[in-house]
């Protein structure tokens, strides 16, 4: 049976705040991811009884997006510029992925993000497949190769991001280019 339509609209809303939450420098506290989605405590914990599980499903829609982005682009662009697109999607999910492992346990980040890797790696398998046989990508780089990379987003300072992030996602980008 399906939810509410009302109810619905809750989940999503607590979702989307959950999010800001995950991605701003702020500690993640549920009464504000509750009163930025314009519900109450009560209806957030009959979405999500507790606060791993509203952060989970936050990234887990993160990776989704992610994820199913790779094919959209890949059909709307040439393979060059849908990689160049998803690393700039990949700017995005390394800072909710980032808030993820402040806010929560090691052994809780290090699950989820463990569940989230062959995904992404597919997406990125998937990228530069495209590239190669466009002849656009390197045929010495493999997806890990790439995962490896993008995971040093994770550790740019907050106060370094805005001028770090793209610029290094550029750098990869440059660097998986067949010459």
């Amino acid at each position: 049976m399906s939810p509410r339509a009302d109810a619905a609209q809750n989940r999503e809303r607590i979702l989307v705040a959950a999010r800001a939450a995950l991605a701003s420098d702020e500690e993640v506290r549920l009464s504000a991811i509750a009163r930025e989605a314009g519900v109450g405590q009560g209806t957030l914990y009959r979405h999500f009884p507790t606060r791993e599980d509203v952060l989970a499903a936050a990234y887990a829609r993160e990776v989704d997006e992610l994820a199913s982005a790779a094919p959209r682009l890949i059909e709307g662009h040439a393979p060059l510029a849908a990689l160049r697109l998803w690393l700039g999607e990949v700017a995005d999910y390394a800072r909710v992925k980032r808030g993820l492992i402040a806010a929560v346990e090691t052994t809780v980040w290090r699950e989820l993000t463990d569940a989230s890797i062959t995904r992404i790696t597919s997406a990125i398998d998937e990228l530069l497949q495209a590239g190669r046989h466009a002849g656009e990508v390197r045929d010495d780089v493999d997806a890990r190769d790439v995962t490896l990379l993008i995971g040093y987003l994770a550790r740019i300072d907050e106060e370094e991001w805005d001028a770090r992030a793209r610029h290094l996602l550029d750098l990869i980008l440059d660097g998986l280019r067949r010459r």
